[in-house]
């Protein structure tokens, strides 16, 4: 099965922000669906110094070729110096689940008036 489709964990350190961010990557069409999982506790070092914070993580499913836009998008919106962007292949999975998440990522055409 080709890679067509990943998953792109980032995290966020407020619920309510990571719901924005979540409707704003379905309006724009940059993902089928965003899982919020939280409050989790994040562990890191940042800066040479150790952090302990209360974090949300988006599991943002997508296909390979919104990916590009979605973590130009997370760059220029996230509130951290240096967001988790990661993206995580889909190998496999349901026929019609994969083929849910191609047609929800694909952009909305506008018939002409």
């Amino acid at each position: 099965m080709s890679e067509s489709h990943c998953v792109v964990l980032t995290t966020i350190n407020d619920a309510d922000e990571a719901e924005i961010l979540a409707r704003m990557l379905l309006d724009e069409r940059l993902a089928a669906c965003v899982q919020i999982v939280g409050p989790t506790r994040s562990i890191f070092l940042w800066e040479g110094n150790l952090h302990k914070e209360r974090e949300w993580q988006c599991w943002i499913k997508t296909s390979t070729d919104r990916l590009d836009a979605l973590i130009e998008h997370l760059k220029k919106t996230h509130d951290y110096d240096e967001p988790e962007i990661i993206a995580l292949p889909i190998v496999g999975g349901s026929a019609d689940y994969l083929s849910w998440l191609t047609k929800e990522t694909r952009p909305v055409s506008v018939d002409p008036v």
